[in-house]
């Protein structure tokens, strides 16, 4: 099993604080009132790749001073208190020629400052009066920034960065709890190189001052569940694993309304991914890389004939998103083969580009649809657990933005099913066969708490947050393997009977609720006058709480990552 707990240990000095995770640090906070979600040293390949530090703790009775060393990088970074500012230093020197998209600090800033007023001084010394997006920004923010100042809750802060210009992007797009200001602006020629004896050193330096107290948060919240259409059609994504007549897929029982399986019709084994899909017996969520040559997309059409086909979409193999000429030329392949199933217009990638490309979406796609993983930038459990209630803001904005059109989010998977950052040809197989797997397989990787008894709860507050009226459906994870519900044998992690129920609900009317905190979730279902129920608290320590559907009242104690379903 895997653990769920990062180790932090604290570190204070004065009014500041902060708990430090392996090279992060996190949660800093001025006379117990959090700042900045966390500051870190970002090193990113040409690919966007973030490379994981090996981190030694220096001996030093003032500073809290971190030895960092990654490959050609090596270097300290460093917090101390002057003058009662927090200062951040970062100091790396590069060993050999090192080609980098990002080498440098990034401040993260809490998700609670959206809509907050935000002052920014640019590099010429200007001044700027702004605000931290309260929608979520398919475009950075703010640009060319030596400073910023806000306050919040009665708390203002300000920051100053030295040693290069920073920018801000809006990190919810990645369902990232976050707003990040970063250095090396994304309009400069990328990659760079860092040169032997290259030295990167910035700062970063907080000062804070309280106006007046926060707010107070309630101890016992109520969660009212009200009434929200239908329940979104619960689905699993096909598995993208290994198979052959020598060690076969497991045979296990289907799950959902549909399956979804993506194929990338430059692969040889589409079809027999296709195929294995459709052993599940249900109806197919086909999604397609459409190469630009058009290359087997009329023998793809006439492949799908025969199937049980729910709706197809279509995909740029280089943007990740469905474009005309794509989607175009899917549906005149299909309209040949006698097939007019719904079409689906998206992202296969995030929310991101959905959010950046949503007027390019052909009209003849009926539906929406995007996928999201919590862990693209960061594989923290504090990430994973975050990201819910950025998945609830990236649902509510698609359904707003869709024009009408049906909803679907999914795969909802915990790690990136590839790169879409890379400007390299994707791995894929050679074979016509599935006995080196497809998709994912070769493109994504898996994550050791698939298998874990919190996965379960952490499934069930996503599927509170991501379940809003207008959703219509959400595919989970996979059927089986290293990604899946399932083990590679068909045996059943903890979370296939969440998704179980979630699937029985799906039958009913969803009630969903606005969430009293990003910790406690609960989404219900109500079916010829039987109210079901599900409700997951997120949090590190136990919580006591009220879910409430029409007449009924239920108080709940969960357990730390702890979970119920209410009959």
């Amino acid at each position: 099993m895997a653990d769920w707990r990062t180790e932090s240990t604290p570190w204070s000095r004065g009014p500041w604080s902060i708990e430090r995770r392996g090279a992060e640090l996190a949660d800093i906070a001025f006379a117990g009132r959090t700042v900045l979600r966390s500051v870190r040293a970002a090193a990113r390949d040409r690919d966007w790749n973030t490379p994981a530090w090996d981190v030694a703790l220096l001996d030093d009775a003032e500073t809290l001073r971190l030895g960092l060393r990654w490959g050609p990088l090596a270097g300290t970074l460093t917090a101390l208190v002057r003058d009662a500012a927090l200062v951040i230093d970062l100091d790396l020197e590069a060993s050999e020629p090192f080609p980098t998209n990002r080498t440098g600090l990034v401040a993260l800033h809490p998700p609670r400052l959206a809509g907050t007023a935000l002052r920014a001084t640019h590099s010429d010394g200007s001044e700027e009066d702004t605000w931290f997006p309260a929608a979520i920004s398919p475009h950075q923010p703010v640009l060319d920034i030596a400073a910023l100042a806000w306050e919040h809750d009665g708390l203002a802060v300000d920051l100053a960065f030295t040693g290069d210009v920073f920018e801000m992007e809006d990190q919810r797009n990645w369902t990232d709890a976050s707003f990040k200001t970063y250095s090396r602006p994304l309009a400069l020629p990328a990659p760079y190189e860092l040169a032997a004896g290259a030295r990167v050193r910035q700062s970063i330096t907080v000062t804070a001052e309280a106006h007046r107290p926060p707010a107070p948060t309630p101890d016992a919240p109520r969660v009212e569940l009200i009434p929200g259409g239908l329940f979104p059609e619960i689905s699993l994504g096909a598995a993208t694993a290994p198979s052959s007549e020598a060690d076969p897929a497991p045979d296990v029982a289907p799950l959902g309304g549909t399956v979804l399986v993506e194929v990338d019709l430059r692969a040889p084994n589409w079809p027999a991914a296709l195929d294995r899909a459709a052993a599940a017996g249900l109806p197919l969520d086909v999604r397609a890389v459409v190469p630009r040559s058009g290359a087997n997309l009329a023998a793809f059409a006439e492949f799908l004939a025969p199937l049980p086909i729910a709706r197809v979409a279509a995909f740029d193999p280089d943007t990740h998103v469905t474009d005309a000429p794509a989607l175009d030329a899917l549906q005149g392949a299909l309209a040949r083969a006698g097939l007019h199933p719904p079409l689906v217009g998206g992202s296969r990638a995030h929310f991101t580009e959905l959010n950046r490309n949503l007027a390019a979406i052909p009209d003849a796609a009926e539906v929406l649809a995007f996928a999201t993983t919590p862990l693209f930038h960061d594989t923290s459990t504090e990430q994973l657990l975050e990201a819910v209630a950025m998945q609830r803001l990236a649902a509510r904005q698609a359904v707003a933005e869709s024009g009408g059109r049906m909803v679907l989010i999914g795969p909802v998977t915990l790690r990136p099913r590839f790169n879409n950052a890379t400007a390299d040809a994707p791995l894929m197989s050679t074979r016509s066969d599935l006995a080196d797997g497809y998709g994912a397989e070769f493109t994504g990787a898996a994550d050791p708490r698939q298998s874990d008894d919190p996965l379960a709860a952490w499934t069930i507050a996503a599927a509170a947050a991501l379940a809003v009226p207008g959703v219509a459906g959400l595919a989970w994870f996979e059927e089986w393997g290293p990604r899946g519900i399932r083990s590679a044998a068909g045996d059943d992690y903890p979370v296939a009977a969440v998704l179980e129920t979630l699937d029985e609900m799906s039958a009913g009317e969803l009630l969903w609720a606005e969430r009293p905190d990003e910790h406690l979730w609960a989404l219900g279902s109500r079916a010829g006058g039987r109210v079901r129920i599900a409700a997951a608290n997120l949090d590190r320590r136990p919580r006591s709480f009220t879910v409430a559907a029409g007449d009924e009242e239920f108080r709940l104690i969960l357990g730390p990552l702890g979970w119920a379903v209410i009959d």
